[in-house]
């Protein structure tokens, strides 16, 4: 039996022990989506999600959440400020940059399609430690998301009503008098509405969802047509400028780039959704794919529209659209724009809360919260408790608390989710988890598979292997690399490449593959890190630079020069979609999300370091004790199926 191993230990015999199986919580492993785990009594014991979402539901579901409000500010001030008419070429390389992180959640999203999202990957390639993290920075990007969009939903109605005071007074927003606070009622009534949408059904609310985000389209397409008539009739002026197409110069274009990337971190939730969808390994690929396509294109057009009817410098940083309409004479155009704002608000709100309430079920299926937030309706096939929960909890913030200056915390959550993804996208094919953790029932048929290995090595049976071995051929016992023909048939880097796998044991391989993706890890945050302090010196930032380039060159020739794991192959379920460039993309992926992150700035990092502090706490004294890791027994990956067979033989 010395294969097997039990993730815990008791921590009375000592303190020292009591530490050691505390770290050793941090970095265990479920056990990845399978037909066994889902059918055995440990993954039967919670009710399934409704399996109705299909590609069209899943681009409503992306578009919605991805194009907010922000188009119709952002691109205002971020030609004014950044990239000037090159604006679209910001949208554009910030769309290949969000691209990265599509192709590594639609291959992690086939291959393991349960509800979690980044949560769920982390957990399987990663550990328990590193995945509550990801699940609680994600609990707090949705819950500031939702009631920041909510509260930015309100002003733009009342401008369909006639003015920033136009809406009634049980829904206007108040001062409460002698604490300054502003209340939004509105705002804690949409989030109600909303949260009631959510609980009646996920095709039922993705179907409004749809007839929503259809609006929003429309009135972007309004603006692509009419803009594009106007700028036509009048010459382009934005373009016909003094200062050229890079007012800014590239830097600017860039800078602009990581602004408005943060316009597509929408499309993390249709990974979200992936228990409900039909057909997994087709449709999340294509939904995923599909939606930011469409929202790139859209937010090209749109910007390309706009930097042509007005130089960049007169925009409106507050109202861009509507004021560039405004200044050709269409005033009334206003109005099409703001209910287009108003739609998007909402469809970003549906976008923000429905991923939450999945996220809450999966960390409780998996014991790091209470059973409660696991429950799923028998009639609707939703989480309706943790829907609930959401909802009274995003509209109670989003009534008391303007969160505009929370805003930037919603960012964390989503690029640590990016950055983690990528890494688990690397782990899956250079070091895919070995061992398997199973329930303490199994226990009879891991004895049973460990008795019958254990009595195929003795020694007897060693000898007969032996003797068998002495009747081959020397030379059918030559390895197959060691052709002499090698030098003719192979390049010689490729001769080489052959070699160095050949003289790795499948032991050192999975060692130095580790090694190589932490170093490259540690390159990339030490890069971006001396990249961002400009306030160091130069000489030793340059140094700084230098190391974390050279660590982090190393660890991507490193990879490259490796073969990729041969149980990557049998991991989770097969025929999805398989991210490509491996292992540039995911590096890539993983250096602009850090650097992203790096650049979030000291104050919001103050502020979700107090979030992420609670969560520590939460996980210390609760979820690590009632993980249901706890009392797991974790055998080879590649006895788990004979493990099963052998259970479901035994049972009467």
């Amino acid at each position: 039996m010395g294969f097997l191993g039990v993730a815990s230990r008791d921590c009375n015999d000592g303190g020292g022990q009591c530490v050691a199986g505390g770290l050793r919580s941090l970095v265990r492993r479920k056990q990845v989506d399978s037909s066994h785990a889902k059918s055995s009594p440990s993954g039967s014991g919670h009710n399934q999600l409704a399996k109705a979402l299909t590609i069209p539901h899943l681009i409503a579901i992306g578009v919605g959440a991805t194009i907010g409000a922000g188009v119709y500010i952002l691109v205002g001030t971020v030609a004014r400020e950044h990239s000037g008419p090159a604006l679209t070429f910001s949208f554009l390389i910030a769309g290949i940059a969000a691209g990265l992180s599509a192709f590594c959640y639609a291959e992690l999203a086939s291959r393991c399609p349960s509800a979690g999202s980044a949560y769920h990957y982390s957990y399987i390639c990663v550990g328990e430690g590193v995945a509550w993290v990801i699940g609680w920075a994600l609990i707090l990007e949705y819950t500031i998301g939702g009631a920041a969009v909510a509260r930015g939903i309100s002003p733009n109605l009342a401008m369909l009503f006639g003015g920033p005071n136009s809406l009634p007074s049980f829904l206007a927003r108040q001062t409460i008098p002698g604490f300054g606070v502003v209340v939004d009622p509105c705002a804690t009534v949409l989030i109600f509405v909303v949260t009631g949408l959510l609980c009646v059904g996920i095709k039922e609310s993705t179907f409004v969802q749809g007839i929503v985000t259809s609006a929003n389209i429309c009135a972007m397409i309004f603006v692509i047509i009419a803009g594009g008539y106007l700028g036509i009739k009048t010459g382009w002026p934005g373009y016909e400028l003094s200062t050229g197409y890079l007012p800014f110069g590239a830097d600017g274009m860039l800078a602009g780039a990581s602004t408005v990337f943060f316009a597509y971190i929408g499309f993390d939730a249709v990974a979200s959704t992936a228990e409900e969808v039909k057909n997994p390994q087709r449709d999340l690929p294509l939904g995923i794919g599909l939606s930011l396509s469409l929202c790139c294109t859209l937010y090209m057009l749109v910007s390309a529209i706009i930097v042509g009817l007005v130089p960049y410098y007169a925009m409106d940083p507050d109202t861009p659209i509507s004021s560039a309409f405004a200044s050709h004479g269409i005033k009334w155009a206003a109005y099409i724009i703001a209910a287009g704002a108003c739609t998007a608000l909402c469809s970003t709100l549906m976008g923000s809360i429905m991923p939450q309430p999945r996220i809450l079920m999966a960390m409780a299926r998996d014991g790091l919260l209470p059973s409660f937030f696991s429950d799923v309706n028998k009639s609707t096939q939703v989480p309706v408790k943790g829907t609930v929960v959401t909802g009274l909890f995003a509209g109670a913030l989003a009534f008391f608390m303007d969160v505009d200056q929370l805003s930037g915390m919603v960012s964390v959550g989503t690029l640590l989710a990016f950055t983690m993804v990528a890494i688990s996208v690397l782990i899956l094919r250079y070091v895919p988890p070995d061992e398997v953790p199973l329930p303490a029932h199994f226990q009879e048929a891991i004895d049973s598979v460990s008795l019958r290995y254990s009595n195929s090595n003795s020694p007897e049976n060693t000898d007969v292997e032996n003797r068998k071995c002495s009747a081959i051929s020397p030379e059918s016992s030559v390895p197959l690399l060691a052709d002499k023909e090698i030098a003719v048939d192979y390049p010689l880097v490729e001769k080489a490449m052959r070699k160095f796998n050949f003289l790795l044991s499948e032991g050192n391989r999975r060692k130095i593959a580790g090694w190589s993706i932490f170093l490259t890890c540690v390159g990339v945050l030490v890069l971006t890190s001396a990249a961002s302090s400009m306030s160091l010196n130069s000489s030793f930032r340059y140094s700084l630079c230098g190391i974390g380039g050279f660590l982090l060159l190393s660890g991507l020739v490193s990879l490259t020069c490796m073969d990729q794991d041969d149980a990557r192959h049998s991991f989770g379920h097969a025929g999805g979609f398989i991210c490509p460039f491996i292992p540039l993309l995911p590096i890539a992926s993983i250096l602009i999300n850090v650097y992203l992150l790096i650049n979030l700035g000291s104050a919001t990092w103050f502020r979700v370091s107090i979030w992420l502090a609670i969560g520590v706490f939460i996980y210390i004294f609760y979820g690590r004790k009632h993980s249901s890791l706890q009392d797991a027994v974790y055998v080879p990956a590649t006895r788990v199926n004979e493990i099963y067979e052998t259970s479901s033989n035994s049972l009467p």
